[in-house]
This record gives structure tokens, sequence and C-alpha cells, in this order.
């Protein structure tokens, strides 16, 4: 394996098919990818979870990032009864709407549902989770958002966004702010298709782009991209956009490790194909690039990038900046050593979450109580 190869793999996250590793998926780790994303198909239970992130860990030559989705409410891949089952991110806002009246501060509680969160991912050896969302709730059809999003204050999503991301980072877990520029007046799944929108830059800065300058403040651990088209900036999607991501980089200023949604959403894969649009990507400013579900599209995609490094259009040193970057996020990732599965459920839906949980649980229902009918989201 040369340079070129060793850095494109190290530019990659896949996704594994189940509870345990096949042959064929260690040898892709032992190829040297940068991280593992587990998917509701990986889990059962806190140590199931952590034997399997040991045995991934153990099987890569270097740092192994482990990654999920936990963001909570409807999405969370760790659930009850072995996790704790915390609130939307819309809940924590109402929270923080009513919290002079509740008796809590908003901020205080984001940051402390980051810190819990982060404790039962790292006992389960988990390294980076993809939440907060920061994405502004503007339309209330949006199909893909909705109650993934604090609400529809930018400020508001900014504070508390970067709350919970300081809590999770407290607790050794690193966060990623999603999705740049932002997903939340989209009235399209990019699942499914690829969402537009027809903003001028006026309006992006006031709005999508707000919490996204509060993360670059905070230094952050990393961000995730929209497949979403931004007309103001370009006609490819934010993640493929050479323009958008050098906003993210020039005027947003965000230092982190920049992650781009899963490649095999239909909003790429597509039209560009996953392998061809990871060398893009990369060649655009992603750093990362999530290839969740075909192993041959995970082993294409490597050679695709360390072949465009080769030969262009993705120049040698915009693959070794990126492979710097997820060095540089590969600091939260645990030594398969350091993992303990028999510890891994103590740690887990403890008396203390579960009291806090339905604690914010209560608070969330009283709010909804004090907001006008008129004024709520669908």
């Amino acid at each position: 394996m040369d340079d070129y190869e060793r850095e494109a793999a190290r530019c990659v996250f896949v996704g594994i098919s189940g509870l345990t590793p096949t042959t064929d998926e260690l040898e892709l780790v032992k190829r040297g990818v940068g991280g593992v994303i587990l998917f509701a198909r990986n889990v059962q239970e806190p140590a199931q979870v952590a034997e399997l992130s040991r045995e991934l860990k153990a099987a890569a030559e270097g740092p192994l990032i482990v990654s999920i989705d936990q963001e909570g409410g409807r999405v969370q891949r760790f659930k009850p009864p072995f996790w704790t089952a915390w609130p939307s991110m819309r809940r924590l806002g109402e929270i923080d709407e009513k919290g002079g009246i509740l008796g809590l501060n908003g901020t205080a509680v984001a940051e402390k549902v980051g810190r819990l969160i982060a404790r039962e991912l790292s006992a389960c050896g988990i390294d980076l989770n993809y939440a907060p969302v920061v994405d502004v709730d503007t339309n209330p059809l949006n199909p893909v958002i909705g109650d993934r999003s604090f609400g529809r204050d930018p400020k508001r999503v900014a504070r508390l966004g970067v709350a919970l991301a300081q809590g999770l980072e407290r607790g050794k877990v690193g966060s990623c702010v999603k999705h740049f520029p932002g997903h939340g007046d989209t009235s399209q799944d990019s699942h499914l298709t690829l969402p537009r929108l027809a903003h001028d830059k006026r309006r992006l800065w006031e709005v999508e782009l707000v919490p996204f300058v509060a993360a670059a403040r905070a230094n952050l651990a990393s961000v995730m991209t929209a497949h979403v088209r931004f007309e103001a900036f370009d006609r490819l999607p934010a993640t493929l956009s050479p323009v958008s991501l050098e906003l993210l980089r020039k005027d947003v200023e965000f230092g982190g490790c920049c992650i781009s949604d899963d490649l095999e959403m239909r909003a790429i894969s597509e039209t560009w194909g996953v392998p061809d649009a990871a060398e893009l990507a990369v060649a655009a400013g992603c750093d990362a690039v999530l290839v969740c579900h075909t192993l041959r599209h995970q082993h294409d995609s490597i050679d695709a990038i360390s072949r465009g490094a080769r030969a262009g259009p993705l120049s040698r040193e915009r693959l070794s900046e990126a492979a710097l970057r997820v060095a540089v996020l590969q600091r939260f990732a645990k030594k398969a050593g350091a993992i303990d599965p028999m510890a891994a459920g103590a740690a887990c839906a403890t008396e203390e979450h579960r009291h806090f949980a339905a604690q914010l649980s209560a608070a969330a229902a009283a709010a909804e109580r004090m907001t006008d009918p008129t004024e709520r989201r669908v």
C-alpha cells in the first residue's frame, strides 16, 4: 500500500452489515479506513456494541473512529431498555424557550444532555456522534428535519447546538454539527432526491449559516455536509461543491473535520455514482466521506480517491490535508484495550440518566401546554 492509498483509505468512513464484522469487513478495516459508522442493524445491547467496537479497533493498524447517529428523539440508534431515551432537539428548544417559567436553564440542559449521551456512547466504544442537528426549522413541511432541529430561531439553534456539542466533547466523544450549509428549509428528502434552495446569500447568512458560525467559533470537532443544492453558491450539491466548502473554510472559518453525509443516498448516488462522488467530495473540500452500506462501493471509493490524487483532478495536497484533518479527529478514538464490554451496561440507562430524561419529558410537556396552538409545528 502506498501513501496515496493509505491517505485515501483514511478519508473513507464505512458501515458494516450486522452485529459482528464479517471477514471481508475486517479486511476493509485493515486496509486503513478512517472510521466505521454503526446503525440499528449493528446494535443489540451495550456489551455487544462494546465488543463490536473493540473487535473493529483491534483489526485496525492505526486509530479507528467508531461513530453513530445518537441525536435524541426519532433518530437514536441506542434505545431503551438498554440505553436512555433522550428527547428530540425540538423538545430541548421548547424547554429553553419557556425556561424562565419552568425554572430551567436551556443551555445548561443541552450541555448536560450532551455529557450524558457521551457517557453512554463512550462506554460502548463510540468515539464520534453525528449530532447535533443545527439546521434551522423554517419549513413545517420539511420531511427529514422537523423535530430534529432545536427550532426556528437561528440564535437559539446556535446556542443550544454548541452547548450540546460541547457536552459531548467534554465527555470525550467528538461532535458533528449538521447539515452544512443548512437542510432546515427544504421540502424534499436527500435520501430520495436532490433538494434545492434558492435563498440569496443575505438570507443564508441571517438564518442557515448562523449556527455553523457559532460552531466554528467554538472550535467543534466536525461538521457534516448537506446533499442540497444552494443555487446562490453553485449548481452542485454542497457535498460536491468547492464553492460551498470554500465558504465553510474561508468565510465561516470552520477549522475542524468536514464529513460528507452518506454518498449512497440517492441525491448523490443516482447522478454521480458513489466512487466518483467520493473523489469529487474530497476534491471539493470534504475530509472524510461516508459510504454506509455496500462493500464494493467502499473499496471502489478508496480506489477512486487514490487514483484521483495520482492523476488528477484531485490534488495530492488536498488529499494530504484531508487525511491530516481526519487524523486530528482521531484524537477521540479509543484504543481497543480501553473498552470493557462487561462494564458497558452499567454506564447506560442508569437511574441518574433515566431520572433526568423523565424530568426533561415532563418539562417539555409543560412547555408545549404553554405554547399557543397556532405556533406549534406540524
